[in-house]
C-alpha cells in the first residue's frame, strides 16, 4: 500500500496538492491539504499513484513524499 505523507512544518498551504488530487485532498480554511478519509496520511489508490506522484514533484515547498509499504 502507498501512502501520502505531508510534511506539516514545511508545508506552506498553497493548495496545490488539493488541486492535483481532488480525490485524496480538499484544503482547509487556510490552504492547507487535509486527507478527505480524515487520515494524516491518507492511503493512495494505484488508480491515483501517478497523480500522488504529481503533487509530490510538483510541490513548491517539498512538503509531499510517498510511503511505499515493501512487505
Amino acid at each position: 500500500m502507498t501512502r501520502l505523507h505531508i510534511d506539516w512544518t514545511a508545508c506552506d498551504g498553497r493548495g496545490l496538492c488539493a488541486e492535483l488530487l481532488p480525490e485524496l485532498l480538499a484544503e482547509d480554511d487556510w490552504g492547507f491539504p487535509i486527507a478527505r478519509d480524515g487520515s494524516p496520511s491518507p492511503a493512495v489508490p494505484g488508480p491515483l499513484e501517478p497523480a500522488a506522484q504529481r503533487a509530490v514533484d510538483r510541490c513548491p515547498a517539498l512538503a509531499l513524499r510517498l510511503l511505499r509499504d515493501t512487505r
